[in-house]
């Protein structure tokens, strides 16, 4: 397939979303509550709790998961991180973990989506794409309707031993910026993510919210000072637009920027996101487009 095959969108502007000029911010691989709470402290508006996984850093296990998710405010999400591919399997792990966000980190196999709506109502569902290359644009479009928002990341499904994240590499961020234009939920970028590049990949891709986990980490421990680092990136390189004229300037270290223009078409995202610096109850607690 030829990458401008796996981009063209029957009707574009039906359903492309607008860049997010300044995303929300999800620390993953959160180890134990006091690390929750820096992560809180310092702007993040979810937490990334890794459950069992083939592969990657970050793995607690579900007893800590589900103390740690007990005490984030309502504020904030709280993600559960499965690699498990069956929905009866994950619909019991949600419910031991009482987190409100699954992020499910390699494809179903067994059940479907509705069936995770269905047992686990209130409960948002964010799918995963590992982006390998054009076909992961085929995926996300077949994925997006089901689920309330994806998390493009650099994992590989295909390798003997599964990368489902936590890989501290980046993607083609090309292909990221064609799944935000062609589908209509929010859209979470991962992979390599820095205080060093983050205004790029704001800049080049304009995701909902960004996820980090090794760019904030010394030693597999949260860094304060590179929190405070990459927070400060955010705060000073990805502006919000101003008042009258909706426009909003992601400046790149080397001085180019990003000009974002119009409304986001999520009315109650855009109120979230832009009018005021309040957090949303339930990250993703946003009406389907």
């Amino acid at each position: 397939m030829k990458v401008e095959e796996a981009f063209l969108c029957p009707k574009p502007e039906e359903i492309c979303v607008e860049a997010t000029p300044r995303p929300r911010v999800k620390i993953c691989c959160i180890g134990s509550v006091e690390e929750a709470w820096t992560a809180i402290r310092h702007g993040a508006s979810a937490l990334g709790l890794v459950s069992q996984m083939p592969s990657g850093p970050g793995v607690i296990p579900e007893d800590l998961i589900a103390e740690i998710a007990a005490v984030v405010p309502p504020s904030v999400s709280s993600f559960l991180l499965t690699c498990r591919q069956d929905t009866a399997s994950i619909i019991a792990q949600q419910r031991r973990a009482g987190v409100n966000t699954l992020q499910l980190c390699d494809r179903l196999q067994m059940g479907s989506y509705r069936d995770l709506r269905e047992a686990l109502p209130g409960i948002a569902v964010v799918q995963v794409i590992h982006v390998t290359g054009p076909e992961s644009v085929k995926e996300a479009l077949a994925v997006a309707p089901e689920v309330d928002g994806l998390l493009l990341d650099s994992g590989n499904q295909s390798l003997p031993v599964k990368e489902l994240g936590g890989t501290g590499r980046r993607h083609d961020w090309s292909i990221s910026r064609k799944i935000r234009e062609l589908v209509d939920v929010p859209i979470f970028l991962a992979g390599g993510l820095n205080a060093g590049n983050i205004a790029e990949a704001v800049q080049q891709v304009g995701p909902f919210g960004v996820d980090v986990c090794s760019g904030v980490r010394t030693d597999g421990k949260l860094d304060e000072r590179k929190l405070v680092r990459f927070f400060a990136e955010m705060a000073a390189k990805c502006q919000k637009p101003d008042r009258e004229g909706g426009r909003s300037l992601c400046a790149l270290p080397h001085g180019r920027a990003s000009d974002n223009s119009g409304g986001h078409p999520n009315a109650r995202a855009e109120a979230a996101i832009i009018e005021d610096e309040r957090v949303p109850t339930q990250l993703f607690d946003l009406p389907r487009l």
